[in-house]
């Protein structure tokens, strides 16, 4: 792990250098060593060969421009994606991936297609956010957001996406406030457990996608070992401890769980006040398709007759395959 190899080399040095590193790595987001001019010359060298941090990353920009993609490969040469989203409230959001592949197996998600190879270390989480942070920085920008909404299922590398959340947030380091930070699981219920107690405010979201037990079990392999029933509790649980919202993401598939009828299931399931609906355009990866605008609008306005809160969410960059693991399954192929 990177951090581990520099605070390896800096323990043979004064105190006050781990605090000056994680200043410029964090917060003055060098790229190079060399840059620290405040380090010996002979110190920089040796980072520089030990913890180089030179990100290998490749961007692709969507045509709407709110979009921005990259491809970064890792220092064993496998790749992994991370997307800037630039909101029109002056918002910027990072989605993050937390494995290589995923072994859930979705049947909507070009990730769960590609299998799963290994788990990201917490350095390598925290890599796709100063990659962002150093393009950011060119412009007089900052990340405000992040989400784990990438490659993987975070709850399944608890202990590293924990471990870069700790990094991210502390003030000596990145200083980004927990409530902008959230956690998409498709039901783990280990995880939202172990979430709940812990102390920082992360946000918890619920990768949904429908309402009865059957159709989620055909779409998401995972409901056989967390039913839909046991997954609701988990949260019901989880908002009972905490008096946190909850959002449930809900991607919308052309004939295949937008049907009024299916808006109305999905209502009864969320009877609580803390419970909120985020419907989003679902982005084609190939065997489903997205949901008409009209079919959108009238699903979205039977929630809200219901008095569901609910937002719609616009897929963003089709067009440089934004979804999550198009990109590394099409470079990987």
């Amino acid at each position: 792990m990177m951090l581990d190899n520099l605070y390896q080399v800096l323990g043979k040095q004064a105190k006050f250098r781990i605090k000056q590193a994680n200043r410029l790595i964090f917060q003055d987001l060098i790229s190079d060593w060399q840059a620290a001019t405040v380090f010996p010359l002979a110190l920089r060298e040796e980072l520089n060969k030990i913890c180089p941090l030179e990100i290998n990353g490749q961007i692709f920009t969507a045509k709407n421009n709110q979009t921005r993609k990259a491809l970064i490969t890792l220092s064993d040469g496998k790749k992994i994606e991370t997307v800037l989203l630039s909101h029109a409230d002056n918002r910027r959001t990072v989605c993050l991936s937390s494995q290589i592949g995923c072994p859930l197996a979705c049947q909507f998600c070009a990730t769960g297609q590609m299998g799963f190879e290994r788990n990201l270390t917490a350095w390598e989480i925290v890599e796709q956010v100063l990659f962002w942070a150093q393009i950011l920085q060119e412009k007089g920008k900052k990340i405000t957001n992040l989400v784990f909404m990438g490659m993987g299922e975070p709850f399944l590398n608890y202990q590293n996406v924990w471990t870069a959340i700790l990094w991210l947030n502390d003030p000596e380091k990145f200083g980004l406030g927990a409530r902008h930070i959230s956690i998409s699981t498709c039901g783990i219920v280990e995880g939202i457990n172990k979430l709940a107690n812990e102390k920082l405010q992360v946000n918890l979201s619920i990768s949904l996608h429908a309402a009865s037990e059957s159709l989620r079990g055909q779409l998401m392999p995972i409901n056989k070992k967390y039913s839909l029933a046991k997954v609701m509790s988990a949260v019901e649980r989880y908002v009972a401890k905490t008096s946190r919202r909850v959002m449930f993401e809900y991607l919308l598939i052309k004939g295949v769980n937008d049907r009024p009828a299916q808006a109305e299931e999905l209502a009864q399931l969320m009877r609580n006040n803390l419970f909120m609906v985020n419907l989003i355009k679902y982005n084609p990866t190939g065997r489903f398709a997205s949901s008409s605008s009209q079919t959108a609008t009238k699903f979205m306005s039977i929630l809200k007759s219901k008095g569901i809160a609910v937002t719609q969410r616009y897929s963003f960059g089709a067009d440089i395959l934004a979804a999550c693991g198009q990109l590394a399954t099409k470079k990987k192929k």
